[in-house]
């Protein structure tokens, strides 16, 4: 099997290097690649890409996530996030490839509490969702043979995001000031990756369109930022990190007292009981994610 992948530089990108590795031929591409450098901005790149490696799977990891930049950079974000996997959908249907794509919680308003279903209707709230819906909207309608992943909240130790922004400010303020009414579950690239690789793998002894369709991943368990940022840090002293704040001294706020150009979903929990069922999968708990990360950081002096 030859997969294709795109964004292997990104956090889920440089954890499916990895994953896919024992899948198949993996076929590694990012804007810097050298010889094939992809370019989601030039869809031509895209269409070049799949027909000189003419793969069997491509994996779409390559996104516009600047979420609040977005709502000034519209047309770059739906140029990213829809456009070029509208152009991908068209060229994995003419080689007969299967496209792995990823989406986001962002694609839904945030009401309520009860954990969003696939079939739950869609009502971004801000530009980046926006984009992200049309963009998986366009794989769904492009291409039958698809899988789109919406996730949520995805941290790793490689590129930036919330838990390696938190314990940068740990380590040298005394207190921080959290968002408490914002839920969902922290979800490490790495987790992405495998449930990837495990879909990949089932893939090849697949009927033509068995499995295609679109599923929530995300580990069990819910939380608020709060939360999840005094764990982080109670787990990162345990592990040995010099950081000024405790958890103690991470203070709930609600988020109208934290301003942001975009709004956030105050309830990001994603059902998963269709990707479990249709893969035969167990999730761990949102907390075994933190805890591997934190303590990979700990041991690289992150």
């Amino acid at each position: 099997m030859k997969i294709l992948l795109l964004g292997a530089q990104g956090q889920v990108g440089w954890q499916l290097r990895r994953s896919l590795s024992v899948v198949g031929e993996v076929v590694a591409l990012h804007r810097e690649s050298p010889g094939m450098a992809i370019d989601l901005l030039r869809p031509q790149t895209l269409v070049d890409a799949v027909r000189a490696v003419r793969p069997d799977v491509i994996v779409n990891a390559a996104a516009y996530t600047a979420v609040d930049r977005a709502e000034t950079e519209r047309e770059a974000a739906f140029a990213i996030n829809a456009h070029a996997c509208e152009v991908l959908a068209g060229e994995a249907r003419a080689c007969g490839a299967w496209l792995v794509h990823y989406s986001t919680d962002y694609v839904f308003d945030g009401s309520g509490t009860t954990p969003w279903r696939e079939t739950d209707a869609t009502a971004p709230i801000n530009t980046y969702g926006a984009s992200k819906l049309a963009g998986e909207q366009a794989v769904v309608t492009g291409t039958e043979r698809h899988i789109v992943l919406r996730c949520s909240w995805v941290f790793d130790t490689w590129g930036q995001n919330f838990l390696k922004s938190i314990l940068r400010a740990a380590a040298h303020k005394d207190s921080l000031n959290i968002v408490c009414d914002q839920w969902g579950a922290p979800t490490r690239a790495g987790l992405i990756a495998d449930v990837t690789a495990h879909i990949v793998a089932r893939l090849q002894t697949s009927p033509s369109n068995g499995p295609a369709g679109l599923y929530h991943l995300a580990p069990t368990g819910e939380t608020n930022w709060h939360e999840y940022a005094s764990f982080a840090i109670a787990h990162a002293l345990a592990c040995g990190m010099p950081l000024k704040a405790t958890p103690a001294t991470v203070l709930p706020i609600l988020a109208a007292q934290y301003p942001v150009a975009a709004p956030r979903p105050s309830n990001s929990r994603l059902d998963t009981t269709r990707l479990r069922a249709t893969f035969a999968l167990a999730l761990a708990p949102w907390q075994d994610g933190v805890r591997q990360v934190v303590a990979e950081l700990a041991a690289a002096g992150s």
